[in-house]
């Protein structure tokens, strides 16, 4: 029976081998670690399009904008830096290399997790880290006990939100034979993520708060530091809904799992 201080020593090592292996081709880590700061703050460039035609977006102005997309990159990242590896899912399945995974006596999640560690994330996330930074700056927000910790605790919901909807997705593939437009689907809802949920209508607002969730990735988290007193009561469930959708996407991870039987070949 593995604890927590053996799982974290074992994934640390896996790791380590990992980006050592990785680190043999430097300029390949170069040339997509700028591609990807660049593609993250590509978003930027279509807000500064929208303030030029308008004064606000739904009354967010550009600043504040700039901080919930500071906050989406921040949120998103641990999805990219730990969970990539469920990109693969699909092939992994259909080619059979998945049953290596069932013979371990580890948490299987974890296992498949671990085997990529995405070092471009790590960009995406000091980006966003210094987007917040001089976002909150100019929007003279005051780093108090309480905001830091408001804002550690809404990151990490955001995140298992980002982590589940993909997570999810990836899992279409046990029962699915193609599953990418399912999970293009769920990776593309992130890009609305960004933006002030009450801009859409109510049927995409509906959407977007309860069946799929990606306003709690940024919009509805980001209310708490920026509007705290125009905040809605919803908010403050945010760490119940990321711990609630991770719970159900484990779960659908679980019934994959056991129901996944080879390529039969």
């Amino acid at each position: 029976m593995h604890n927590l201080a053996s799982y974290l020593r074992l994934y640390f090592i896996i790791e380590a081998q990992y980006i050592k292996a990785r680190m043999q081709y430097r300029a390949d880590f170069m040339i997509s670690s700028v591609g990807m700061f660049f593609s993250s703050l590509a978003t930027l460039g279509i807000f500064w399009v929208i303030f030029d035609s308008v004064p606000d977006l739904a009354g967010w102005s550009l600043t504040e904008m700039v901080f919930i997309y500071a906050f989406y990159m921040l949120a998103i990242s641990p999805m990219q830096i730990l969970f990539d590896h469920f990109w693969q899912l699909r092939f992994h399945l259909q080619g059979g290399t998945f049953l290596k995974y069932y013979f371990r006596p580890i948490n299987m999640m974890f296992y498949y997790a671990s085997e990529i560690f995405d070092i471009k994330g790590l960009i995406q996330f000091v980006a966003g880290l210094g987007l917040l930074v001089y976002s909150a700056s100019l929007l003279q927000v005051e780093w108090t006990a309480q905001n830091i910790l408001l804002l550690l605790v809404a990151l990490f919901s955001a995140s298992l939100v980002q982590i589940s909807i993909v997570v999810g997705a990836a899992c279409a593939a046990f029962w699915v034979l193609d599953s990418w437009p399912v999970l293009g689907l769920a990776w593309r809802l992130r890009e609305f993520s960004p933006y002030p949920m009450n801009i859409f209508d109510g049927v995409f607002r509906f959407l977007f708060t309860y069946i799929v969730p990606i306003g709690f990735v940024a919009f509805y988290p980001s209310q708490l530091i920026l509007r705290p007193d125009e905040v809605s009561t919803l908010v403050y469930f945010s760490p119940l809904v990321g711990i609630g959708l991770f719970a159900l996407t484990y779960w659908l991870w679980t019934k994959g799992v056991n129901s996944y039987t080879g390529t039969g070949s």
